[in-house]
């Protein structure tokens, strides 16, 4: 998927999804759409309690059906007729209609579950998003390296989110790949304050904090690996190096020369090394391999 693919607008507003009928518009807002999209009519009323529990979770997953269905609220006490046609004996009453007709029905109170599972019946298993889609795509683009494809993508999510977690931490991570650091930070200084634990967003802290210790030290991997040579509790050339393979993406190696160093003198630096391994760790995420196998050895050598 490239950016010129991406259809942002394709799900339709919740406006159009959800909407009042009359007697009047029913034929046109149930019956007539239906022979194009499922429809889910509930029938309700102002002194009817469940009925406000049941409506706003039968909105919640018409929504997330993405388009699949439409949702129709009647107001039986305003407009009788129908419940009337369909016998309706007690609301709230929840009615699909399918080609004109309808299919299938509940009444009363029921558990979201089954809310879910009535919906998914009529409409389908619920897909991935238009969003969910592109946060996949630009995902994708940074693991094959194409950075700007990616900040495209993350970029137009963001347009039509502003508060879009997973897409600001994206974006983050693409500036820091570009050495673009200043931007890096206003992307994450829009991260709301409660997702500030959530790893993505972790994972974009971290490469940040990561790349602005680089930008102090040799790059020089040679000059380095001769240095520790000379003297293998040169615990600052070890620390530089790991800098400089993460710079060139060599993550185990990174984290094999922070392992070293901690092997030898883990309080070096005020535990230096360890600290940095946890950084590490957050920017890598803590479900790679690469991770859970440096957490593996680090613990071995911790409590050993």
């Amino acid at each position: 998927m490239t950016t010129s693919d991406l259809n942002l607008t394709a799900t339709p507003a919740a406006g159009e999804l959800i909407k009042d009928t009359t007697t009047e518009t029913f034929m046109a807002d149930v019956v007539d759409v239906s022979m194009h999209v499922p429809v889910i009519l509930d029938l309700w009323a102002p002194w009817c309690e469940p009925c406000k529990t049941l409506g706003p979770l039968l909105e919640k997953h018409v929504l997330a059906a993405n388009g699949a269905v439409r949702m129709v609220k009647m107001d039986i006490e305003a407009y009788p007729e129908i419940a009337q046609q369909l016998r309706v004996q007690s609301i709230p009453a929840v009615f699909a209609f399918k080609d004109g007709q309808p299919v299938d029905a509940f009444s009363g109170a029921v558990p979201e579950s089954q809310i879910k599972q009535f919906i998914e019946k009529v409409a389908g298993p619920v897909g991935p998003s238009p969003i969910d889609q592109a946060l996949e795509a630009a995902a994708q683009a940074m693991d094959a390296g194409d950075t700007s494809t990616a900040a495209q993508i993350y970029a137009q999510v963001i347009e039509h989110e502003p508060t879009n977690v997973l897409a600001l931490a994206g974006l983050a991570q693409c500036y820091v790949t570009a050495g673009e650091l200043e931007r890096a930070k206003e992307a994450l200084g829009l991260v709301p304050p409660a997702a500030q634990n959530v790893p993505e967003v972790l994972a974009a802290h971290a490469a940040l904090q990561i790349a602005e210790k680089s930008g102090t030290v040799s790059l020089d991997t040679t000059a380095l690996e001769a240095r520790i040579a000379a003297d293998p509790k040169d615990h600052e050339a070890r620390f530089e190096l790991a800098l400089a393979f993460n710079s060139a993406g060599a993550r185990a190696e990174a984290i094999d020369a922070l392992l070293q160093s901690i092997e030898i003198d883990r309080k070096w630096n005020d535990e230096a090394a360890r600290k940095q391994l946890v950084e590490f760790f957050n920017a890598y995420g803590p479900m790679e391999d690469v991770s859970q196998e440096g957490r593996r050895r680090l613990s071995s050598i911790l409590f050993s």
